[in-house]
Formats: C-alpha cells, structure tokens, sequence
C-alpha cells in the first residue's frame, strides 16, 4: 500500500526576484503553511577571502567593495582598521571623523535601497523610487570623493585616498536636508498603511533569546529588544565622541525591523551633523613613508615620494606576525574582518563575519509554521547581500 505525501516541496529561486539575488530556498509547504525551509547558497560564491590572502594588503581593499556592494565604505572602513590595527598606525582626527561621516552616509544608502526594495517585494511599488531619489544624492557624495559611484574604494589603509573635495559639505549637508524629509515621505507612504501592517505586524518573528542563539546582529537583532551596537559597545574610529541612540523594537517582527531602520537613518543624519559641524583641520592620511601611500601631487613633484609610491605600489609593506580582529556595526549588523600576518606582504589569513550570512540562518526561525506568502516578507527583512552571504 503507497502512502500519499501531504506535502509538496517547492523551490523558491535562485532566480525569484524576491529572494534579492542568487538565494534557493526549498521549501517544504502542507498546503499554504511552510512545514520546512532550508536556504541554499553558494550560487554567487566569488572566492573573495581566498583571493584577498593572494595579494598585497592594498590590493585586497578592493575586493571589499564587492561583498556588501550596497555598502562599500562601510567594508572599506572594516578592513582598514583590521590592517591599522595589525600595523599599529595612528589616524589622523581628522580621518576619523571623515570616516564616520561616509560610513554612516553608506548606512543610510543601504537602508534606503532595502526600504525601497522590501516595500516593493510587498506591493508598494512606488516606495522604490522615493527611496531611489534620496539614495542618487548620496552616491552624488560617492563619485565626488572618489569618481566612483558604487565600487568606491575611498577608504584607504592609513586614511583615505585624496583630500576632500572642495563642495563636500555642501553636499553632505544637501544630503541631510533630503533625506529628513524623504523619511517623513516613507512614513506618510508606509507607518500606518493598514495594507503594509498586515503583511509584516506579527510576521517573522523571533524572540530576543532566540536572536542571541543565532548570533543576529543589527536591526535583526535590535528589533527583538537587544541592546548591542558596536558602536556604543566597542567604539571605533572616534565613534564615541558622538551623540546618538541606539533604536529598540519590542516584538521581533518585520514591522519593527522597518521601524528600527527607519530611526536608524535618523540617527545617522544626527551623527553626520555632528562630524560636519565639528570637523577638525588636518592630513587626509597617516605620515608613514613606506607604509602609506605619499599625497600623489608629492609624487609628481618629490623624488623621495615618488620613490615611496614606487615601492608600496610594487611591493608592498610587511605587516608583523600575529592575528587582528577588527568589527565595525555595519547597515546590516556586525561586520568583522580577522586578519592574520606573517611578516610578508600578503596576508597569511584573511576570514570575514559577514552579518548577511549569519543573520540569513534565522529564515527557517522565521517562517517555518508561517503562510507561504510571508516568506517574501520574512527574507525582505532580514535584509541579505549574496555578494556578502557568499563572497
């Protein structure tokens, strides 16, 4: 006698529009309820750590910009630090505050791009080009700092790659401006939409306990009611000369993980007040000949630079032996770089926490025993990068 399965298994991407890349998600379905989620990666797997362990320590930066490609000066600012910290190189203030000041621009741009993209995953189509429009002002800044408006690489090791352009506070400060009220716009288009509500009030939850079982972090985290930011926790690149709060949910649903984002940007749009109001006079690098890259008008005009320039570009700097771990509170949560010296000019290890794939574990948490049709909704909220998630 054949017994008849009540369940049917179903796969959800790697091409679904809504799984926001190269994500499989089987999903074992009794009807219209999820019995059992299993995520499979790798689709987008680029090698990136390993390829990073193969070049010089300048060379590597780059591949940080395409992990979390909607965040590359926050990965910019992780590595950095790891390989300052391993260096023992002093930065100058006036770098530390430039830092802050673009990574929590990249934080804003991230979280502009996941309430666009996860509203539009739900139905509010227009959400999208709202949160677009403040998101070009901002990669505006991008391509005046670096001439780039996505793989930026302005963050260098030892400072950053050239000296402010002349008009950045004007357009930091545009970018303040435009962004406040387009919050307001998203909170007039969403907060209380009875439609937007019902797809993620009460969906996709986890409770705090559960979020520290999974190691969340970020909004994932937060939106559970832990209070744990690195930026308070173990600050870093001057973060705790700054006044800020750090935005708690209550329920762990998707609806307070959109909230928490929401006066995230907030937050940020506070910090880079305070950076641009207060920013200090000062180098645009470190002053190490041989370590850090000499200014490139010296290099046109100084034998002694050009000589220095030669030497880091073709081969490098030795770092000491010995292992660093460096985490910074990236857009999607905590972001660290582990990096391992042996006295040669290319990383012995280089290993990545990348918060989109350890967050993306709690899926099954989140919609096993849930309707099918909140899975989009649950994987919008978490808000993954396969790019990260894979590297």
């Amino acid at each position: 006698m054949t017994t008849v399965s009540k369940t049917v298994e179903l796969n959800m991407g790697p091409q679904h529009p809504s799984t926001h890349g190269v994500l499989r998600v089987v999903l074992e379905l009794d009807g219209e309820r999820v019995v059992k989620a299993t995520p499979v990666i790798g689709y987008l797997h680029t090698g990136i750590e390993k390829t990073m362990e193969s070049k010089l320590y300048y060379k590597a930066l780059p591949a940080t910009d395409r992990m979390d490609y909607l965040s590359p000066m926050s990965n910019n600012l992780g590595f950095c630090l790891a390989v300052e910290k391993l260096m023992d190189i002093e930065i100058p203030e006036k770098v530390k505050w430039v830092r802050v000041c673009l990574a929590e621009l990249t934080r804003i741009k991230s979280h502009l791009a996941w309430v666009g993209t996860h509203a539009l995953d739900l139905g509010a189509m227009s959400m999208l080009l709202y949160a677009f429009r403040e998101r070009e002002s901002i990669i505006d800044v991008y391509e005046a700092c670096s001439g780039q408006r996505m793989m930026s690489s302005y963050i260098r090791i030892g400072g950053l790659a050239q000296e402010l352009p002349e008009d950045f506070d004007k357009l930091v400060r545009k970018v303040i401006k435009q962004v406040a009220q387009g919050i307001k716009d998203y909170e007039d288009l969403l907060t209380n939409n009875e439609i937007f509500i019902n797809r993620t009030k009460n969906v996709a939850v986890i409770s705090a306990a559960d979020a520290l079982d999974y190691s969340l972090s970020g909004p994932m985290l937060r939106g559970s009611g832990v209070n744990y930011d690195v930026r308070k926790a173990n600050p870093y690149s001057g973060y705790e000369y700054f006044d800020f709060e750090i935005p708690l949910g209550k329920n762990g649903d998707a609806y307070d993980r959109y909230l928490i984002r929401l006066e995230e940007m907030r937050q940020s749009l506070r910090i880079i007040q305070q950076t641009i109001d207060g920013m200090p006079e000062g180098p645009y690098r470190a002053h190490l000949p041989g370590i850090v890259l000499p200014p490139k008008e010296d290099v046109l005009y100084k034998m002694e630079s050009m000589i220095f320039h030669f030497k880091i570009i073709t081969e490098g700097f030795k770092a000491p032996c010995g292992g660093v771990y460096q985490a910074i509170e990236a857009p999607k949560g905590e972001l660290g770089f582990y990096i391992q010296g042996d006295g040669t000019n290319k990383p012995n290890r280089v290993r990545v926490r990348p918060p989109s794939f350890i967050n993306l574990a709690s899926l099954p948490k989140l919609v096993e025993g849930r309707l099918f049709s909140d899975v989009v909704c649950a994987i919008g909220s978490i808000d993954i990068v396969l790019g990260e998630v894979d590297r």
